[in-house]
């Protein structure tokens, strides 16, 4: 495993919600988006004031010990992580945080790179500041209702063509609102999602390893939250990585101040969210849309949002009304049935965490923009926010097809025709293209002589001239078509090869971090990859990573 390319960002296509302008600006040029966050995540050395507001603010940390460890405990947690743990009762320890929604295998690849950038993140802090410690903690976003975010993976099948399968237990099939998502429980019918990955996968030495170990982290009655906990620490037990899901009674009892204020002052939080939004999109763009009240309440095992109404609070979706003044007891004595959304839930991790740095995708960076006036609100000081590492993993043989074809790398990031175009003109000996140009001018200049005498003749003839010529361009477009479609099928194999290569590079015209799933690599190159990837992945380069392997 090797790099051998970096490329620039800019470089790479603007597709909605990953590379977007703010994100671009936030790692090239952050003098442009200061003044929406607190700290600058290019100048690690010199945030001791953010230490310092952290150990006043973190006055809970034998209660977050304690939690932590019986967590872990459950996730088979490695002494490292154990050890790591404790180090956070001291007020002179801090959180290097990320996070994502407990996906089925880990979900997408840029899971492991958030998580591989937060523990190298550790080291260079770690190096940095002598007198403190830093510690990876991973926030398991297993409160999330939105089953169908978690319950699937992308895989390359055996015929290099991608594959989406998914996993409900049998109790879930049709309900839209499940609750928690972490605390769902796998069922016996997961054996047949494992015998779908078996049948789709190729044959190799570290198939049958490779199935055992994950069928163990993903066994009958283990919950969502825990069978992903556990393939993780097969990945980076020794980091001393610690897991903390917030779906814990004393966790939420720390919340229930943040609750009760939302609930009392809504829609406060909103129209600060308001007033930043429309001072970006002058510029950018508002990755958050807000609502009157950012909380969700857990109701007959679902995860319903709060709506305010003049007198009470509904939940939608149901026939449920609470009082205020009953949704204000809740707040006080029940925390445990409130659930932050996307616009608190930062704040709530970083009350609970003495969080230094979150480690954040290219969406994560975007809405983070959005939140700085609700830190202060709040009166918690945000985070560094650095950037995760970015990375394509490009295999040998791939690369040999692109040089086959002469094809660039950048050529996959963006439109696969134009690559199958560019392969047929590179191996044919007619370049249609060039062929239908010619034609074109030809007809061009012709009618242009044409229209020349017509004047002379009769100019009320020039009409049907015209729609003589655009006739003969729907014909040519049409013939173009038959002729590209003949092409295709001589050069079928070629074509396939090159389908192979886009599957992998760009799977769903989407990049590869965000679309496959580790175990395609696992499956090709044992279950040490992981470890050899977290070696090669570097961190504070703000660039995309070609890995070739």
């Amino acid at each position: 495993m090797n790099t051998t390319i970096w490329i620039d960002i800019n470089d790479l296509p603007k597709i909605e919600n990953v590379y977007s302008q703010l994100f671009r600006d936030y790692i090239n040029d952050f003098s442009k988006v200061n003044r929406y966050f607190q700290h600058d995540f290019n100048s690690l050395n010199t945030l001791n004031n953010l230490a310092e507001n952290i150990q006043k603010r973190c006055v809970h940390r034998q209660l977050l010990v304690d939690v932590l460890m019986d967590q872990n405990n459950l996730f088979g947690a490695s002494q490292a992580t154990f050890d790591n743990i404790k180090s956070l009762g001291d007020n002179n320890t801090f959180a290097v945080v990320t996070g994502q929604q407990v996906g089925l295998f880990t979900g997408p690849l840029y899971t492991l790179y958030k998580t591989i950038t937060a523990i190298k993140l550790v080291k260079r802090l770690n190096d940095l500041y002598p007198q403190y410690k830093f510690v990876p903690v991973f926030w398991l976003e297993g409160e999330d209702h939105d089953f169908e975010e978690v319950n699937h993976i992308n895989l390359i099948n055996n015929e290099q063509l991608i594959s989406k399968i998914e996993y409900t237990p049998s109790s879930k099939i049709g309900n839209k609102n499940s609750g928690p998502a972490g605390e769902i429980l796998i069922e016996n019918n997961i054996n047949e999602f494992f015998q779908s990955i078996r049948n789709i996968i190729s044959n190799t030495e570290f198939k049958a390893p490779m199935i055992e170990m994950l069928m163990k982290c993903y066994s009958e009655q283990t919950s969502f939250n825990q069978a992903f906990a556990s393939l993780m620490n097969k990945f980076f037990g020794e980091d001393g990585l610690v897991f903390i899901s917030s779906y814990n009674k004393d966790f939420k009892k720390l919340l229930s101040p943040i609750f009760q204020k939302e609930i009392t002052e809504y829609p406060k939080v909103s129209q600060l969210i308001i007033e930043q939004s429309a001072e970006l999109e002058e510029r950018y763009h508002a990755q958050i849309k807000t609502k009157a009240l950012n909380l969700f309440y857990f109701y007959k095992h679902g995860r319903y949002f709060i709506e305010p109404r003049e007198n009470d609070f509904s939940l939608r979706g149901t026939r449920h009304f609470i009082s205020k003044e009953d949704m204000q007891k809740i707040a006080v004595e029940y925390p445990e049935l409130l659930s932050p959304n996307v616009a608190l839930r930062p704040i709530c991790q970083d009350l609970i965490l003495p969080t230094f740095a979150y480690v954040a995708g290219p969406s994560e960076i975007a809405y983070f923009a959005q939140l700085k006036k609700v830190y202060n609100y709040f009166d918690i000081q945000m985070p560094v926010i650095y950037p995760r590492s970015s990375a394509t993993i490009i295999e040998e043989k791939f690369e040999r097809i692109m040089e086959k074809y002469q094809i660039g790398l950048l050529d996959f990031f963006g439109n696969p025709s134009k690559i199958n175009t560019t392969v047929i003109d590179f191996i044919s000996e007619v370049k249609i293209d060039e062929m239908f140009k010619e034609a074109s001018e030809k007809l061009n200049n012709l009618t242009s002589e044409m229209k020349f005498g017509l004047n002379y003749i009769d100019p009320t003839l020039l009409g049907a001239l015209e729609t003589m010529k655009e006739k003969i361009e729907q014909q040519m477009e049409l013939l173009r078509g038959k002729i590209s479609e003949a092409q295709q099928r001589k050069h079928e194999t070629a074509l396939r090869q090159v389908s192979k290569v886009i599957n992998n590079i760009f799977p769903n015209q989407n990049f590869q971090e965000r679309e496959l799933n580790i175990i395609y690599f696992l499956n090709k190159h044992g279950s040490d990859f992981v470890t050899a990837l977290k070696n090669e992945l570097a961190i504070g380069k703000f660039k995309h990573q070609i890995i070739k392997v």
